[in-house]
């Protein structure tokens, strides 16, 4: 096993950092690795905003509700799908481009190229002794998000990444079994193996949270996902994506 499988395999989120900021060089190497992510048919659909403003970081803490992560954090980094630029290459090069950016190809392709270039920014980090924590919470209220970081159209703010020096490190989460990720040649939808597999994963992250919580927390995952999944959050998305011109056709 290679230094950068182990750095992959022992990842972990971490919410509390040192109050220390990241150097320009550090951030300049993490950007770079971003960049050098695979990017569907070249299009370089995304678009990193680094937040040092302490008043934005304050802001932006808030709406995730996540404060400390966010505040502490040697650097914070908001990953947008952006197909604004996308837009300008139209008028540059005149050619009828609208169609195609507010397809639902081209949305996903910006989802896919932003995700594909933070894994990237997060295993770079990592590698460099950092600590990663993804803020999905910025969510919480998108439109505040685009006016406070100023995004233009089509353009939206996705998740935020919280990179720092750790100053407490978690245990790591307990991912589902491999049987139960990895097909081969058909996707295996029988339910009762379907359920099995959930039940021991189930044992596997209630003895989990029991050692984790001194005994305090002790549910499932299927309670906890179910639990999640039966208040459904976030339901003004599909408006406000198509109000910034993406997804529309």
């Amino acid at each position: 096993m290679n230094k950068t499988i182990e750095t992959i395999l022992n990842h972990r989120s971490v919410r509390e950092f040192e109050q220390r900021s990241l150097t320009k060089e550090q951030i300049d190497i993490l950007v770079s690795s971003a960049q050098a992510a695979s990017t569907s048919s070249y299009v370089q659909a995304y678009s990193i905003i680094g937040v040092t403003d302490d008043e934005k970081k304050a802001e932006l803490a808030k709406l995730a509700i996540n404060s400390n992560t966010v505040i502490n954090s040697g650097h914070f980094f908001v990953f947008c799908g952006d197909l604004h630029r996308h837009e300008i290459i139209g008028e540059m090069e005149e050619k009828e481009v609208t169609t195609a950016i507010e397809s639902t190809e081209m949305f996903m392709v910006a989802l896919i190229d932003a995700a594909l270039a933070a894994q990237n920014t997060a295993i770079a980090a990592e590698s460099m002794g950092l600590g990663i924590c993804y803020i999905g919470g910025i969510r919480n209220d998108l439109e505040k998000v685009s006016q406070l970081l100023e995004t233009p159209s089509h353009c939206i703010p996705l998740f935020g990444l919280a990179i720092g020096y750790p100053s407490v490190i978690n245990d790591r989460k307990p991912r589902l079994p491999k049987e139960h990720i990895y097909h081969e040649n058909r996707y295996e939808s029988d339910k009762t193996i379907y359920k099995k597999q959930l039940e021991e994963y189930n044992a596997t992250t209630t003895e989990y949270y029991h050692e984790r919580t001194n005994g305090e927390r002790q549910d499932s995952w299927t309670e906890q996902i179910g639990k999640a999944l039966e208040n459904p959050k976030r339901m003004y998305m599909q408006d406000f994506v198509k109000a910034q011109g993406l997804n529309k056709k």
